[in-house]
């Protein structure tokens, strides 16, 4: 996670809170098959589960997880689509 660059604007937001597992991980699954490589998807998510799910899904399909963050029940994340 330590490539992200505080200026990158995320071409992509896929708003998924008050959706639970497997919810999210799927619609993310259906956001990458939409863009190109490459490209920048911020994730929003409010599901705790994501912050095992997102990370695992990155690492399985080769995408790169760039900054997760949480703040106050709101989860956060920056991938870049490979």
């Amino acid at each position: 996670m330590e490539n992200y660059d505080e200026s990158s604007t995320a071409e992509e937001l896929l708003d998924t809170q008050g959706l639970y597992c497997p919810e999210p991980v799927m619609m993310l699954h259906s956001k990458v098959a939409d863009v190109a490589s490459g490209a920048l998807i911020k994730v929003l998510a409010t599901d705790p589960a994501t912050l095992r799910d997102i990370p695992k899904f990155c690492q399985f399909l080769g995408h790169e997880l760039l900054k997760q963050e949480e703040n106050d029940g709101a989860y956060y994340y920056w991938i870049r689509v490979s």
